[in-house]
Formats: structure tokens, C-alpha cells, sequence
């Protein structure tokens, strides 16, 4: 069953895509993807662009934000964002550094590309175009965590940087612990070449991967190009992190393959705007 599931109250609102059955199960978790639908954003960052990096209308992209805040029924200062660097530091985000990021770049939380919280109110927001978002959630401790997943992310292991910060920070145990994987670039559409391969095969022998599994991520596909599962990649780096294979959800949603829903780095060359991800715990 697909774990994120398409909502929208008016025409006009932001289009979400929520990850519907963790929350039913879990009533303390907020938790999804935004689409590209809702906003006020000109082309070619029509309309829900939450990036303030491409170069978009500053305050465009702010009154996207408080869109998003609103189709929550959180406050705009709630939304927590990182600058993104593709690496893999984690940052421990507690109620005083709720808000960060909101309005500027420079204000956001510097080279972080993953947050953890057990605050309630605080909601981690990460962007995507293309990369793989990753929702962790410990209902034990009532913990969570957003990670920012692309391939080099990936073969840095931020997924389990991540999930080694909430053990760490608040004594989270990975069999305990749920997680999510949501809207990418899928199989079908991410091509890359041989320095690419090279790493995530280098990242699976450093994790002694079977040779099956790095099968299903690196396929071969012409002479020094090869389909890359980016998805399929950190559900078994989250598996070999100690999470079980049942409490792990992957999503078919390819960000590529639906332009009419999602932005894709890849397949708009750039010139287009950013989801957001998020993550938070209900201010009961």
C-alpha cells in the first residue's frame, strides 16, 4: 500500500501528499510531502516552490510557507529548516531553535542535512527535488527525524547517522523504531554514470551488502551508465541500521515520472522550485 496519500481541502490550498497510515497509528505524528500545487509561485516554479535557493520571489516562497503552516493547523514559526549541503551532519533540534530557517537562508540551521527532535511543536522541514526524503519515528520515546537523502547522502549513510542521533540523544532503540521513505527519482529515471556507481558499491562493501541486494540498486544499463535505486539503497542501509524490514515503508512515487505533481531536478534541468518535507510532534 502506498504510504503517502494525496490530500487537499479547497482549490487554492496546498496540495499534500500525507503519510496517512503512521499518523492514524501514531495521533501524536505530523508527517508528508508537499506537491507543486497550491502556491503562489510564477513559473517556472509554479506554484508551491518552499525553496528560497532557486532563485525564486522571497516573498513568494514565505507566503508558500504559510500556506503550509496553515494546511497544518501549526504556527509559521513551527517550520524549522536547514542548509542543505548534501552531507550528513544531524542536528539535535530542541523548542528554542524552533522557527529557524523560515525566513532566510542565513538564519537556517547551517550544513544540515538531517534533524532530530523530541520536542513537541517543533516541525522539521527539509527540501527535495529529486532526492530521497526519510521519515525515522520513535513511538516509544516519542522521537523523530527527517533526513535529506541524495546520492550523496546516501553513500554517506545519512539515514543512519540519523537514526545513530536518536539513540544517542534520546535513547532511541532501532528495532523500535518506524520509518518512511518517500517521493524520489525512482529506478525508471535516475541514470548516472561510473563515479556514481563506484560509490554506492563502495558504500555497500562498507556495509557488507550482499551481492543481491546492490543488484537491485546499481543495474547496469548501457556502457558506463546505470539505473540507480536511490530508494531501494536506503531502505537496506535503514535495515542494516537495525530497523526491521516490516517497519520500514517505501513509496512508488517517482518525482521524475509525475511533473504534474512533483518538481524533478533532473527532469525540468534545473529550473524548477522545491517541496518540503515534514516531521513534527503534535503541540497537544
Amino acid at each position: 500500500m502506498e504510504p503517502f496519500v494525496r490530500t487537499r481541502t479547497n482549490a487554492g490550498e496546498p496540495e499534500l501528499f500525507v503519510l496517512s497510515g503512521l499518523q492514524e497509528r501514531f495521533p501524536f505524528l505530523q508527517a508528508g510531502f508537499t506537491s507543486r500545487h497550491g502556491g503562489v509561485s510564477s513559473a517556472p516554479f509554479d506554484s508551491l516552490n518552499m525553496g528560497l535557493h532557486v532563485n525564486d520571489g522571497e516573498n513568494d516562497v514565505t507566503h508558500n510557507r504559510k500556506k503550509l503552516a496553515e494546511a497544518l493547523n501549526v504556527p509559521f514559526g513551527a517550520l524549522t529548516f536547514g542548509e542543505q549541503v548534501h552531507g550528513k551532519n544531524v542536528a539535535v533540534v530542541s523548542a528554542e531553535m524552533k522557527g529557524k530557517g523560515r525566513l532566510s537562508r542565513a538564519d537556517a540551521l547551517q550544513d544540515t542535512d538531517a534533524f532530530v527532535t523530541a520536542d513537541k511543536g517543533v516541525m522539521l522541514c527539509a527540501l527535495f527535488a529529486d532526492c530521497v526524503p526519510i521519515y525515522l519515528i520513535d513511538p516509544v520515546n516519542r522521537v523523530v527525524g527527517l533526513a535529506h537523502a541524495g546520492w550523496k547522502g546516501t553513500v554517506l549513510n545519512i539515514g543512519a547517522a540519523t537514526l545513530a542521533s536518536m539513540s544517542r540523544s534520546f535513547g532511541s532503540r532501532p528495532d523500535e523504531v518506524y520509518a518512511a521513505i518517500g517521493p524520489s527519482i525512482g529506478a525508471c529515471c535516475y541514470e548516472v554514470d561510473d563515479t556514481v556507481a563506484d560509490r554506492i558499491y563502495q558504500a555497500h562493501a562498507e556495509i557488507g551488502a550482499p551481492q543481491e541486494d546492490t543488484d537491485r540498486v546499481v543495474m547496469p544499463h548501457n556502457k558506463g551508465k546505470y539505473q540507480l535505486n536511490l530508494q531501494e539503497c536506503n531502505r537496506q542501509f535503514l535495515e542494516k541500521a537495525g530497523i526491521l524490514s516490516s517497519r520500514i515503508e517505501v513509496t512508488k512515487l517517482c518525482t521524475s515520472c509525475a511533473t504534474d505533481s512533483f518538481y524533478s531536478h533532473r527532469k525540468e534541468k534545473g529550473l524548477t522550485g522545491r517541496m518540503a518535507a515534514w516531521i513534527g510532534l503534535r503541540d497537544e
